[in-house]
């Protein structure tokens, strides 16, 4: 089995901390050219997957429900009539913004066989939403997630924390709200400033400053209180998810199933252990595809950084990391040395047994970066 990722590199406007590639809704030709070389670099790279069968299909960005409505049909309809079968699908999910998200486009996707939703809520604080530029505000939020609610559909929502300014209360208040509309699933993210983006200048320029560690410590832990007592799990660092609602598709990244990524800067991970990437530039990729060409690039990885992508996806997750997998496929030398590396954690219980190997427990997920740069290679 295999996932299927469309990246749709349009926003209505940049977010402050969005470090994605993406760009303004252009003019609708070039929009037009888009959906058409999306669906012409499918048919020229699904032998890439080496027969797998598509079981999970992700339309992500950017902002998908930016696209027009007949263009996001274009590209589903031509995925599906070259190899993609709805029958075979476990999960199909499109991400979308509160301000698009009507009953009218939920309708419309539906009808194309999306089955889950996510969207972009962040915050219920105006003010807060102001400060990163989200278009939307919080009446919006609640009028989208009151639109999920009642269709009946599988979603999930997305909160950040340690915003510029927010306090604990905040941040309380803003998962509770969110966790009383009971979604099947929902993410939350503690802000990273990544250079590039408008707020990383805001800092530089000491317009804003990151949320202390301690604050970052507290909202974690309100975050891990509140999510169990609703009766969600846990199951990577920044999910949660209804038992039997994890996200299938997300799940492929740390689990070492294989995915087709198309669209510009979109990635891939091939069944042989490949990682290929396309570049992020969308006339650079226009061209290749209309001119016969792959646009996809190979990421030149050894064993190691194989082996460390495992370590550090397989780590953020609640399930851990397989030590029969990690021996079967690195050999036992370096089963010994993960296992070594690993043995002064597992004494402080930062790191704990599991039936198939260890995990990072959840109260010191927050802090995992300084356990994985112990265990990499």
């Amino acid at each position: 089995m295999a996932g299927l990722y469309i990246h749709i590199p349009f926003c209505h406007g940049k977010c402050a901390y969005c470090d994605f590639y993406s760009l303004g809704a252009p003019v609708e030709s070039l929009l037009e050219r888009y959906a058409g070389a999306v669906v012409a670099e499918w048919r020229m790279r699904r032998s890439e997957l080496a027969g797998s069968p598509i079981t999970t299909l992700y339309v992500g960005g950017g902002t998908p429900s930016a696209l027009p409505p007949r263009l996001l049909e274009a590209i589903v309809r031509g995925v599906m009539a070259d190899g993609v079968s709805l029958g075979d699908l476990q999960e199909f999910t499109i991400e979308a913004n509160p301000e698009d998200l009507t009953p009218e486009w939920l309708a419309g996707v539906r009808a194309l066989g999306v089955d889950r939703i996510s969207m972009g809520v962040q915050s219920f604080d105006d003010a807060l939403l102001k400060t990163v530029n989200r278009r939307h505000d919080s009446a919006r939020a609640v009028e989208a997630l009151e639109i999920l609610r009642r269709s009946g559909m599988n979603y999930s929502a997305d909160l950040i924390y340690g915003l510029p300014g927010q306090t604990l209360e905040q941040w309380r208040g803003d998962l509770g709200k969110l966790l009383d509309f009971e979604p099947p699933h929902f993410s939350a993210y503690l802000l990273s400033y990544e250079p590039g983006t408008p707020l990383h200048a805001r800092l530089a320029r000491g317009e804003v400053s990151e949320a202390p560690e301690q604050l970052a410590e507290a909202m974690y832990a309100a975050l891990c209180e509140q999510s169990a007592a609703r009766g969600y799990r846990h199951y990577e660092i920044s999910a949660f998810g209804k038992p039997g609602r994890e996200a299938v598709h997300n799940s492929s990244y740390w689990n070492y199933t294989p995915y087709l990524g198309l669209g510009c800067a979109a990635h891939s991970f091939l069944p042989d252990g490949t990682r290929m990437f396309n570049p992020p530039n969308i006339m650079a990729y226009l061209r290749d595809i209309e001119g016969g060409l792959c646009p996809a690039e190979t990421d030149e990885e050894t064993e190691s950084d194989r082996l460390n992508d495992y370590i550090i996806t397989s780590l953020r997750t609640d399930t851990g990391l397989a030590l029969d997998f990690l021996r079967d496929r690195w050999g036992l030398e370096t089963f010994q040395s993960v296992g070594q590396a690993a043995d002064p954690f597992l004494l402080s219980g930062h790191l704990t047994m599991t039936a198939a190997g260890f995990r990072i427990p959840e109260c010191h997920w927050l802090t995992a970066d300084s356990i994985l740069r112990e265990l990499i290679l």
